[in-house]
């Protein structure tokens, strides 16, 4: 397999331009120190770029809060931009060679750390050196945002998946959260069309044209799109053609619902016209914005895959960390903040758990009290403790360089298959897809 990267090959050119402009960054830029001006004119004001009123930006306006009571004179500033924006965002910024237009800390999805910063490395901040303890996360989350050995990112939440349900609408079809626990997507699918014959209601949506789900089940069973060296791995791939089929069993059921949009993602379940969720555990937040709801919700694992060796009922969907761009005017501040936030304090994890249900990936916060605390909203479920040990029995996850490119390219796959196309023919073309794109 051709191991260059053709976009880098744009990338050397523009870091070539952004040198020539007097652009800050690059592979020589100065890393976090004790010297504000280093980075420009300090500041008293941060802005950030993040998603997800009810998790990512409730979190980042805690921790502004709780940082503003030890320094008066803080500012911050948290604006609300999609995921598939700031990386438009930041591509745009790179390629027109004026990295000002980014703000001073974004956040960024696990599965995109390691290719941006391969593509883009004058946009980012090296923290290795920064006094942020990294021993202080979970290793397999650190290790996202670390690249050729430097810490770019400030590791945040855990994506570990649940499956949550509307208690009151499993029991009017006869039905408790333990019908669904340990159980196979073949049981899920049954249950589900009698949940769906006797109250109308799909027990899943999720967005069309999209991959989050088959990810998760493909996780689940310890699976990739990629073999160990980052090679595509799709076609051949029993447990993808597993997981297609599954997929497209669900929707012709009638228990998987498809939506266009996030809002109406979430407002599926939070209207109640679905009956349950599964995704990454930070969903939980979004669930809790629908207060009437309080205590007709409960929390166990998600299906596994039927017939295939090493299939289980865990997976991880998400996760993200923070960084700071070459852009920001004050690196220690930044730095300061997150190592006094996100990065060092167990009071703030406390703080935001219950109503965001943000679990940290910072150790010493999982040995808190607040995460063994029963649960009103989900039925006294100790929901926190639950998720953990879901966490640790959750597969490996082989992402790869081109992870995004290969879910899009799956995510398309999955839409013809519902059409009627082939799952090979359509697994074929997904994989010729992105092999073109690495060049080979």
């Amino acid at each position: 397999m051709k191991k260059k990267l053709l976009s880098l090959m744009v990338c050397v050119a523009l870091v070539v331009s952004l040198t020539a402009c007097g652009s800050k960054g690059g592979n020589d830029a100065p890393t976090a120190s004790g010297d504000p001006a280093a980075s420009g004119e300090a500041s008293n004001k941060l802005t950030v770029w993040c998603w997800d009123p009810a998790f990512n930006i409730y979190a980042m306006e805690q921790a502004g809060e709780i940082y503003k009571a030890d320094h008066p004179d803080f500012e911050l500033e948290v604006i609300e931009i999609p995921w598939p924006d700031i990386q438009t965002k930041l591509t745009t910024a790179v390629t027109s060679g004026d990295l000002s237009s980014l703000a001073d800390i974004i956040l960024m999805q696990d599965n995109a750390f390691q290719k941006n910063v391969i593509s883009y490395a004058e946009a980012f901040t090296d923290i290795t050196n920064s006094g942020i303890d990294f021993s202080q996360f979970a290793g397999a989350k650190t290790a996202y945002s670390v690249i050729d050995g430097k810490n770019y990112g400030v590791p945040f939440d855990n994506g570990t998946v649940v499956a949550a349900y509307r208690t009151d609408v499993l029991k009017e079809a006869g039905f408790t959260v333990d019908d669904f626990t340990d159980i196979t997507w073949d049981e899920y699918i049954g249950k589900g069309k009698a949940v769906l014959e006797k109250t109308g209601k799909p027990l899943l949506s999720c967005l069309a044209g999209e991959a989050d789900v088959i990810m998760m089940m493909l996780q689940s069973a310890g699976a990739s799109l990629f073999d160990a060296e980052g090679n595509p791995s799709m076609v051949e791939n029993d447990i993808l053609v597993k997981v297609m089929e599954t997929y497209k069993a669900l929707k012709e059921s009638g228990v998987l619902t498809e939506v266009n949009d996030w809002d109406e993602y979430v407002g599926s379940f939070t209207s109640g016209s679905v009956a349950g969720t599964i995704n990454g555990c930070w969903i939980l937040g979004s669930i809790q914005t629908a207060g009437e709801q309080s205590g007709k919700w409960a929390v166990t694992n998600m299906p596994c895959l039927v017939g295939v060796d090493g299939a289980t009922h865990y997976s991880n969907n998400g996760g993200s960390s923070w960084l700071i761009t070459s852009n920001c005017k004050n690196v220690d501040l930044a730095v300061d903040f997150l190592n006094n936030t996100f990065a060092g304090s167990v009071e703030f994890y406390e703080k935001i758990l219950p109503k965001s249900g943000a679990l940290a990936t910072y150790l010493p916060a999982g040995k808190s009290d607040v995460y063994r605390e029963p649960q009103e909203f989900f039925g006294g479920q100790t929901i926190y403790s639950l998720i953990t040990e879901f966490a640790g029995k959750t597969p490996s996850n082989n992402t790869g360089v081109y992870y995004y490119e290969a879910r899009d390219a799956v995510a398309v796959a999955i839409t013809n298959v519902i059409s009627g196309a082939s799952v090979e023919s359509e697994i074929a073309n997904a994989e010729d897809t992105i092999k073109f794109q690495m060049g080979e």
